[in-house]
């Protein structure tokens, strides 16, 4: 078994360095925060016109990390809706779990051998998928990379900008608790891009003063239980804490459960990433402090419209930016709520930039 599991590994790591040769050949690595060729997405239309006519019975295949987080769910829903709109059919698959490497890769393969026109993939490691894009790119399908892992070598990448997602959250503790103190962050996948600048960006700001220090920076894995257990380890070592950061909201919904066991309630704050909807009711109970909503539906949405839009043959920057928002009690009725229209909401909010 030992030595099958060798085998597996090997095979893979060589496929995915053969593929990132070839590449390498064509693109410098993409760093998805930092790329100067982007777009934000309020723009795509005004900068390349209304989306062009399709190929008769255009197909988009999307891959997705898993579908037991609401974010990814929700994603699917945004590809959905607009596929809808356009009368393009649209196939959404994800592993069963977000360490399902092996998994994802084979369902991305599938959808290469099915004939799909685009193929849109949000991997679980920033190379798990890589083989796919050489795959893809024999097969002449396009590939968008849609957060929060980065395939380096990957041609077009939409999503946010992972790094403020931590930057947001030390701003609100700066502005917010004046004195310092100590916090604590909860990673998620060690390696995975979204959480290394997600982690950074938290670190760097936070530190940016001095009167904050940040006593303990442990993996939680995207898991809410793995979350629980290390928040409830980090809060017996640290008694005065006062806050944790979270790299996704699964992983901070179970802090705010460790913070509700230890009494500390109102006395901890803790943020998540990605703004389900359990967040928002938790925020609404007053026990999740905040989150930054990365808007997964619209993402999803400008996600199929810039595939839809390469597939027509345009010619489009290597990143599309999708909006974020930090959200608290303090602004929750605008973002969230009857009558609300997210996508007018945050139009608006990149016009006022």
């Amino acid at each position: 078994m030992n030595r099958l599991f060798t085998t597996v590994i090997a095979t893979g790591l060589a496929a995915t360095l053969w593929a990132g040769i070839s590449f390498a050949q064509e693109l410098a690595p993409l760093n998805s925060d930092t790329e100067k060729d982007r777009i934000d997405w309020s723009q795509l239309e005004s900068k390349f016109g209304p989306l062009p006519k399709l190929p008769e019975g255009t197909k988009a295949g999307g891959v997705s990390k898993t579908l037991t987080n609401e974010y990814w769910r929700s994603l699917g829903q945004g590809y959905q809706k607009l596929g809808d709109k356009l009368g393009v059919t649209v196939a959404y698959q994800a592993a069963q779990s977000e360490g399902d490497q092996l998994g994802q890769l084979t369902i991305a393969e599938g959808m290469i051998t099915q004939g799909v026109n685009v193929l849109l993939v949000s991997p679980q490691t920033d190379a798990n998928l890589q083989p796919v894009m050489e795959q893809a790119k024999e097969a002449k399908i396009p590939v968008v990379n849609v957060n929060d892992a980065v395939i380096p070598q990957a041609e077009h990448y939409v999503g946010n900008v992972q790094r403020d997602n931590g930057v947001r959250v030390a701003k609100w503790f700066i502005e917010n608790r004046p004195d310092g103190g100590k916090v604590a962050i909860i990673e998620g996948q060690a390696g995975v891009f979204a959480a290394v600048q997600r982690t950074d960006g938290f670190k760097s700001t936070i530190s940016e003063g001095g009167k904050f220090s940040v006593v303990a920076s442990v993996p939680g894995n995207w898991d809410r239980q793995t979350s629980y257990d290390a928040a409830t380890n980090i809060l017996q070592q640290h008694p005065d804490l006062i806050g944790f950061y979270c790299n996704n909201d699964g992983m901070a919904l179970g802090v705010v459960e460790a913070v509700k066991s230890a009494n500390l309630l109102g006395k901890v704050a803790v943020f998540g990433t990605d703004g389900i909807s359990d967040a928002y009711t938790s925020i609404k109970a007053g026990e999740l402090t905040g989150t930054v909503d990365s808007f997964p539906v619209l993402t999803g949405e400008v996600a199929l419209e810039t595939a839809l839009r390469l597939v027509a043959g345009q010619t489009l920057p290597r990143v599309v930016s999708t909006p974020q928002a930090l959200i608290t009690k303090d602004n929750f009725a605008k973002y969230q709520g009857d009558g609300v229209d997210v996508r007018e909401v945050l139009l608006k909010d990149a016009a006022a930039k």
